[in-house]
């Protein structure tokens, strides 16, 4: 069955920095897109980043303008886990968020396979 864990989420203080992860079990990570998507409360789910692969050897990155320059999606195929690093984190950053399989270049998640786990809180407050 596949799993996906999110981690690493907490309270961090305006232009702060955290690392989150994403544990996944039932599959290889190497092997799958998969990217980020938040929602917070009263507002439409948005997808943020997605780490595609081209080949065997390499991968493409995609993210959201909202993020663009600030978050970076990786991969630890050893681990089998996928990261999101957040910089310069912004009070609007608020949200819960998931990670995804089968994501795609737009952000949309059209596929419907798509797999999530049960997020993690990500609050940016002084």
């Amino acid at each position: 069955q596949v799993q996906l864990v999110e981690s690493g989420g907490g309270l961090v203080q305006p232009g702060g920095s955290l690392r989150l992860s994403c544990a996944a079990s039932g599959f290889t990570v190497r092997s799958y897109n998969i990217g980020w998507f938040r929602q917070a409360p009263g507002k439409e789910r948005e997808g943020l980043s997605c780490i595609n692969r081209r080949s065997s050897f390499s991968y493409d990155t995609y993210y959201a303008d909202s993020v663009k320059g600030r978050f970076t999606i990786s991969r630890d195929n050893v681990k089998n886990t996928v990261y999101l690093q957040m910089n310069s984190l912004k009070p609007e950053d608020t949200a819960v968020y998931y990670c995804a399989t089968d994501c795609d270049p737009t952000l949309t998640w059209v596929s419907a396979l798509t797999s999530w786990g049960e997020g993690t809180l990500v609050t940016v407050s002084s």
